[in-house]
């Protein structure tokens, strides 16, 4: 990928398994990524592709054992996150890197009143007094749109969409230069899910944060993000600019997914589907993960796993059958 200096978050050639009793899962598989300061990511795969485990392996929260990172690395503003020690990433976690997880139910304390749940990371990383702390905490659920006397309240007071903001608030409170939001409107109807992610647009902007956003929501990835890495069984298989990959997309697996949504122009009696299913990550199948499912397979797609070709400026294809008949057209 490219050699600028100027980005936030480097990944190279990352590798995450779990092993297990059961056999190993190879969660990640020699991952490249890379992030500039105030860009979008849309992480796009099938439940199982990875993206959590990414998400958690940039958070250096990974559940150790059974996770082992094998190799690889994560650059942050320059520095290797996988070599500092816990105390320097406690710092970071919150106070540079935030993450909005997929269930607010979980992440909230449901003893401890929202405000003060604020306050609690406020104070973590940032000087100041108690008093500056609940100030602050109750700015931010002004500013996510909860009123000030709100903040008093338990978290199974509020609805969904509302503990929802309360998350966003707490992973905003500090503001963090990289936001990891995983599938944040998951567990929300779609009425609120638009709401949610018109505020996390707009507070994006606000205070020029990058974002990672794991999602397997096509709609959101067009409404939100700058670029695209669409991820299959542990391995990115395309990554480009959202224009580049909705409209000159070339893996199958790509061309699968799109192809699933349903056209409101045209009249269909029954969605295309992928064939198959994702492979079981304990028993990957050789060569390209992809190929017992793909429409061009290959024998030589079996073989050998694919590297990742720039076909244009930016955007990047693991498919060598779809790139050669690109240059022969």
């Amino acid at each position: 990928m490219s050699e600028n200096k100027d980005l936030l978050l480097e990944i190279k050639d990352l590798t995450i398994h779990y092993v297990t009793e059961s056999g190993r899962v190879h969660a990640v598989e020699g991952l490249n990524l890379e992030l500039a300061p105030g860009e979008t990511l849309g992480f796009v795969g099938e439940t199982g592709a990875g993206k959590t485990t990414t998400a958690l392996g940039i958070m250096r929260l990974l559940p150790t054992p059974p996770a082992k990172i094998i190799s690889g690395d994560i650059l942050f503003e320059g520095e290797s996150l996988l070599s500092k020690p816990e105390s320097q990433m406690r710092a970071i976690r919150g106070g540079k890197i935030a993450m909005i997880f997929q269930d607010p139910m979980t992440s909230l304390d449901p003893v401890v009143p929202v405000v003060e749940q604020i306050a609690e990371m406020v104070e973590l990383h940032q000087k100041g007094t108690k008093a500056d702390a609940l100030k602050r905490a109750g700015d931010m659920l002004e500013l996510v749109g909860i009123p000030r006397e709100r903040g008093a309240a338990y978290p199974h007071q509020f609805s969904g969409g509302m503990k929802q903001r309360v998350v966003i608030a707490i992973a905003l409170a500090c503001d963090p230069t990289l936001l990891i939001a995983d599938e944040p409107t998951t567990a929300l109807d779609v009425t609120i899910q638009a709401q949610v992610l018109e505020l996390m647009h707009e507070l994006k902007e606000k205070f020029k944060t990058a974002m990672i956003m794991i999602t397997h929501d096509l709609g959101i990835v067009a409404e939100m993000c700058d670029k695209v890495a669409i991820m299959y069984a542990g391995r990115v298989v395309e990554y480009g600019t959202t224009e580049m990959i909705y409209n000159h997309r070339l893996h199958p697996y790509t061309e699968g997914l799109f192809n699933s949504l349903p056209d409101l122009e045209s009249e269909q009696e029954e969605l295309k589907v992928i064939h198959g299913l994702m492979p079981d990550p304990t028993n990957l199948p050789p060569g390209c993960c992809f190929h017992p499912r793909c429409p061009y397979a290959t024998e030589n797609c079996s073989k050998s796993a694919p590297e990742m070709t720039e076909v244009a400026p930016g955007h990047f294809v693991a498919c060598p059958v779809r790139t050669a008949a690109l240059k022969n057209n």
